[in-house]
């Protein structure tokens, strides 16, 4: 893979062999994000699990305390009083059965989170097949299929991420942007850590947190010290 010029002297800035402490690995993310336009910080955990075992599982969501600077766009599913409760908290686009067509026939994506009250479901269910794997399928696990819609609609618009381990047992999540600075982002990776160590599953053996590495968008990866969490 060829990289640029900026990627080349950012990535001389970072020791691959150091395990660096947060606000030190922090500081040096932003060093190195050297773009034009405000990258997005991401986090990469590499966890002790076997994600083939569907009891090694690690799934869910939480608020991060600083959002993730990006405008999420929701679509509710939900009749009448639901309906009216997704849109008074602030939802996007809000719908049943014509919802479901204009996705079905315009192949719609307009949106970045998808929720649904449990009685909508069965009708969510027949677009099954192209919101899956585009992440965008609700699930109960992440709080995406709830009754509560305002809370849903509320606590995403806030800055609520969804974690999931993947098929090489790494979950991937933003915790920000360059312009958060350093202690937001301290803030929100602190939060993410806690809800991530939280969801260790019963089956998991040995070390949990195998490694993790954060990185901006054009930026090279920094290996942060995984005991310090």
């Amino acid at each position: 893979m060829k990289h640029g010029k900026r990627y080349i002297e950012s990535k001389q800035l970072v020791d691959t062999q150091k395990q660096y402490d947060v606000v030190e690995g922090l500081e040096l993310v932003l060093n190195t994000a050297k773009a034009k336009f405000d990258e997005t910080v991401e986090v990469s955990v590499r966890l002790g699990v076997d994600s083939r075992h569907a009891d090694q599982q690690v799934r869910g969501a939480v608020v991060l305390p600083h959002g993730t600077g990006k405008t999420v766009r929701v679509l509710v599913f939900a009749k009448a009083d639901k309906a009216r409760e997704a849109l008074d908290a602030g939802a996007d686009f809000v719908g049943d059965e014509d919802m479901v067509k204009k996705i079905q026939t315009e192949n719609w994506f307009g949106f970045d989170v998808c929720v649904a009250t449990p009685d909508m479901m069965g009708v969510v269910g027949r677009i099954g097949r192209v919101l899956g794997p585009k992440g965008l399928m609700p699930n109960p696990k992440s709080g995406t299929v709830t009754m509560d819609v305002a809370k849903a609609v509320t606590d995403i618009k806030a800055g609520k991420v969804e974690y999931r381990v993947d098929k090489t047992n790494i979950v991937h999540c933003p915790i920000g942007k360059k312009s958060f600075g350093v202690e937001k982002l301290q803030e929100n990776l602190t939060t993410l850590m806690e809800a991530i160590i939280k969801a260790k599953p019963a089956a998991s053996k040995g070390t949990y947190i195998k490694s993790l590495v954060v990185s901006s968008t054009m930026g090279p990866g920094v290996k942060f010290n995984p005991l310090k969490f």
